[in-house]
């Protein structure tokens, strides 16, 4: 037998033994490549983990009516606006050139102006900003008695729809009337008939106006 035959063989015998071994060889190559990326991967935060919900607008409206019905049918408010976008991280409305209207159960007219409106996704909340101005109509209340016209002005108005309240932490006036009113901030619960005026307040009182 030729040496070149004998190396042959030889090689041949030596790669037979290294084949039983090559799976084992194979899965240690994994489990350290793994290991290897396990310890080299970054760890994803908290924050990372989940992308954090961006404040940007789901769906915009233009020129648009909303209505909104009680359960019997009955016509419980209308926005309009010139533009609207949705944001579905907080579920608030944001709204330009806003005109909401609301009506009671009594039929009262309420109308609510400003250059924005900020509403929240049920709309028994809303936020006026800029040139902010609600205007109750003249009426009467359960006992029949009558109720004055109602107008609140400021560059920033909260309007609670549900519970029939409005408030501001900057300068409004107020006109009941013929009266009229200005404070550094108010609280105002046509509920309760309680209007708490702060800060400087100042009033104009005219006789024969109904109270």
């Amino acid at each position: 037998m030729s040496p070149a035959v004998g190396a042959l063989r030889a090689g041949l015998r030596l790669w037979d033994r290294l084949s039983i071994y090559l799976p084992i060889i194979l899965m240690g190559l994994l489990a350290m490549g793994t290991y290897w990326l396990v310890r080299n991967t970054p760890v994803a935060g908290p924050a990372a983990a989940e992308a954090a919900a961006r404040h940007e607008p789901d769906y915009f409206m233009r020129r648009f009516s909303v209505k909104s019905f009680e359960g019997n049918g009955r016509l419980k408010s209308e926005v309009f606006g010139s533009e609207a976008r949705h944001f579905p991280d907080t579920d608030t409305l944001e709204i330009d050139q806003p005109r909401i209207r609301t009506i009671d159960e009594k039929g009262q007219l309420t109308v609510a102006t400003a250059n924005r409106a900020l509403s929240n996704g049920d709309g028994s909340e809303v936020q006026l900003f800029g040139n902010a101005v609600v205007v109750r109509d003249a009426g009467t209340d359960a006992q029949g008695r009558p109720l004055p016209r109602l107008e609140f002005r400021g560059e920033f108005l909260h309007a609670f729809l549900n519970t029939e309240r409005i408030r501001s932490h900057k300068p409004v006036t107020l006109t009941r009337g013929a009266d009229q009113f200005t404070a550094d901030s108010m609280d105002f619960d046509n509920l309760e008939r309680v209007m708490d005026l702060r800060g400087r307040v100042r009033g104009v009182l005219v006789p024969g106006t109904a109270r």
